[in-house]
């Protein structure tokens, strides 16, 4: 008699591994008010915090939209996990730090996470060498699990030669310089652990200092990608996942148990399917927009261009029609998922509520449809903007 043969199962990928992990804990997310360093370590895993990492230390310096989309996988199985694993995208920040700061950022690996609570600006006092600081600043987010963490600060004068007209600036020190105050209370991304951050007479010397949007000093593409427009988009890319999220889970109730006596099945109303049909056709379209931007800029930095300020507003209103299209498509799909949908436990509460918030983000506010429609009618934005 022959020997049965077995198939292999095929090999899951760090990424795969991660989600489930994500889909399985998003509860205790939410419980703990941030994702803890065990799942953070699965995210360094998955090459999500060297994403963002100079080549020349060791990361993969990714392609935007190649991130973009690991981004988008991971907010399909949690948007607090998601919106930490954005921040993967925030060494490009720290690429404005002097080189050999950066070197000692990376003298132990390329698998660092940063996460900055930038806002509000707290006033620096010069000293020999640098500054002293005493402040706090809000919304850290994924600051429990973070290596490095930056705040946002002024001076009366500026400190840096090479940049003699900039007087706000970005100081990072190691985490465990930095206190955390455990405040994060919300409704929406209560995983995030967005907690404001404090520091107490703090030095920090000026090698440890970039000017606020300065670009990046290595010279890679992605240092030359427009930093602002990235920002919009790792948060925008969330919601593109939540809403598939929102998508998978109406559809899956279709043929779900009915509530009423004799109440037709979701899959049987002619209002579900209509409304099913309008979420998935808006949500490509929204989705291959954002992407085809994304792909765009970078091919242009490819062959050597710097992106135009046409491409840059284009980033920047793709990213924030997407972020809107898709919580829209998630109140959507919570509208068509009747009764079943208000209980506390349903998914849907937690992605509505965490759709609502991204679209709550500086970065992809209303403003900036009003920027991006100046810009398209030949008149400067009543904003700083991109």
């Amino acid at each position: 008699m022959a020997a049965r043969q077995t198939v292999a199962e095929p090999a899951t990928t760090p990424l795969q591994d991660l989600v489930a992990e994500i889909a399985a804990r998003r509860d205790e997310f939410d419980r703990l008010s941030h994702i803890p360093r065990d799942v953070i370590r699965s995210m360094k895993r998955a090459g999500i915090f060297r994403a963002a990492t100079p080549k020349r230390f060791g990361g993969d310096a990714l392609p935007p939209a190649e991130f973009l989309r690991m981004v988008e996988t991971i907010a399909v199985a949690d948007g607090s996990a998601a919106w930490v694993a954005a921040f993967g995208s925030a060494n490009t920040y720290i690429a404005a730090l002097p080189v050999e700061t950066q070197r000692v950022i990376y003298a132990d690996g390329p698998d660092q996470v940063y996460a900055g609570g930038l806002y509000p600006l707290q006033p620096a006092r010069a000293v020999e060498g640098g500054v002293r600081v005493t402040g706090r600043w809000r919304f850290a987010s994924g600051c429990m699990g973070a290596d490095w963490i930056g705040v946002g600060i002024s001076a009366e004068r500026p400190l840096l030669a090479a940049q003699p007209q900039v007087t706000t600036y970005m100081a990072v020190a190691r985490a465990n310089e930095v206190e955390i105050v455990e405040n994060w209370d919300v409704v929406g991304m209560q995983g995030t652990g967005s907690h404001d951050t404090r520091v107490t007479d703090k030095f920090y010397a000026l090698d440890w200092i970039c000017a606020r949007g300065a670009p990046g000093l290595v010279d890679e593409p992605l240092y030359r990608y427009p930093a602002l427009s990235y920002q919009a988009e790792v948060h925008a890319a969330v919601n593109i996942g939540l809403a598939r999220a929102a998508l998978d889970v109406v559809t899956e109730m279709s043929g779900g148990a009915k509530i009423m006596p004799g109440a037709a099945r979701l899959a049987d109303r002619s209002y579900y399917k209509s409304e099913l049909a309008r979420g998935e056709a808006n949500w490509r379209s929204a989705r291959a927009f954002f992407y085809e931007s994304a792909e765009r800029a970078w091919s242009v930095l490819l062959a050597g261009d710097p992106v135009p300020r046409e491409l840059e507003n284009l980033l920047r209103l793709s990213a924030t029609h997407a972020a809107h299209t898709s919580a829209e498509i998630v109140q959507q799909a919570y509208r068509i998922a009747g009764m079943a949908a208000i209980h506390k436990s349903h998914r849907l509460q937690r992605i509505v509520c965490d759709s609502m918030v991204v679209t709550q983000h500086a970065s992809l506010s209303e403003a900036t449809f009003e920027a991006a429609g100046a810009l398209f009618a030949g008149v400067m934005p009543g904003m700083p903007y991109p």
